[in-house]
């Protein structure tokens, strides 16, 4: 799996760069290398999610950076437990409580009155969320290119449609504003053992994650069904903590792929390399 950006600069453009899955995931790399344009240093570091960022400078003129990775992931779906309880507030651990406020695109808040109005009389818990991802993912149409980076979760809402960004950031919306901690993420999804009915080019995708009980829960409301192999890159409260790229200045993106396919056991990041249109 891995991404290729390539832009057009007019000057040398600092930029952060989230394109590496977590080392703490489930996933186990077996291989990765980063390509970036020649003589360009890099610098790494963990941001205060844990997500692996790393520091550059773009060069002026054409600037391409791929990522290709080799990793090992589970084949089981993703863990379900319909009778996961939702704690009260007081007995969240710290670290879950900046999850229940409302961030820059998700505007929990916003979106209190609606959320008790549509959720408020299902049971709390793990089906109180199901009742969240199964109301988003049929109430939103999935439309390609119909947002923008800045689409807010208020705006998803009544513009009735947007992609798995918006998606996943609107259930993390009536989440919070059920008292509900729920962070965004995203990363590689390969279509293992399904059928894409959408037919679009490889992108990253979104989901979300929920506290319930005493761990972290996957839920997934544009395909609102358990999925394999997911291999997560970024978490964060939304889209804005985990941008793949950001740029301290103009940087037009001129291309972008990514990728993500099964491989044999015994192949290496330079078969994958190779097999790359």
């Amino acid at each position: 799996m891995g991404v290729e950006f390539r832009h057009q600069l007019e000057r040398p453009t600092p930029a952060v760069l989230q394109v590496e899955p977590r080392r703490d995931g489930s996933h186990r790399i077996l291989e990765e290398e980063l390509v970036l344009p020649s003589g360009i240093a890099n610098r790494e570091y963990l941001d205060m999610y844990g997500n692996v960022c790393r520091r550059l400078v773009m060069p002026a003129g054409v600037s391409t950076i791929r990522y290709l990775g080799l990793i090992q992931v589970s084949s089981d779906l993703d863990p379900a437990a319909p009778d996961a309880q939702q704690l009260d507030v007081d007995d969240l651990p710290h670290d879950a409580l900046i999850y229940t406020m409302p961030s820059r695109l998700i505007e929990s808040d916003l979106l209190s009155n609606t959320a008790w109005r549509l959720f408020g009389n299902t049971a709390p818990g793990w089906r109180r969320v199901q009742a969240i991802v199964d109301w988003v993912h049929d109430n939103i149409e999935f439309a390609h290119g119909s947002s923008t980076s800045i689409t807010s979760a208020s705006q998803v809402y009544l513009e009735s449609r947007g992609v798995c960004r918006d998606l996943a950031q609107l259930s993390v919306a009536f989440c919070r504003a059920l008292n509900i901690p729920a962070r965004y993420v995203f990363g590689y999804l390969p279509d293992v053992g399904v059928d894409d009915p959408f037919n679009l080019p490889m992108d990253f995708y979104a989901w979300f994650e929920v506290y319930l009980g005493d761990r972290w829960w996957t839920f997934d409301p544009r395909n609102n069904e358990r999925r394999r192999c997911r291999v997560t890159i970024g978490r964060g409260r939304d889209a804005v903590d985990v941008a793949m790229i950001t740029t301290f200045g103009s940087a037009p993106l001129t291309g972008f792929r990514v990728w993500a396919e099964t491989m044999e056991a015994s192949d290496r990041l330079d078969n994958v390399e190779e097999s790359l249109p």
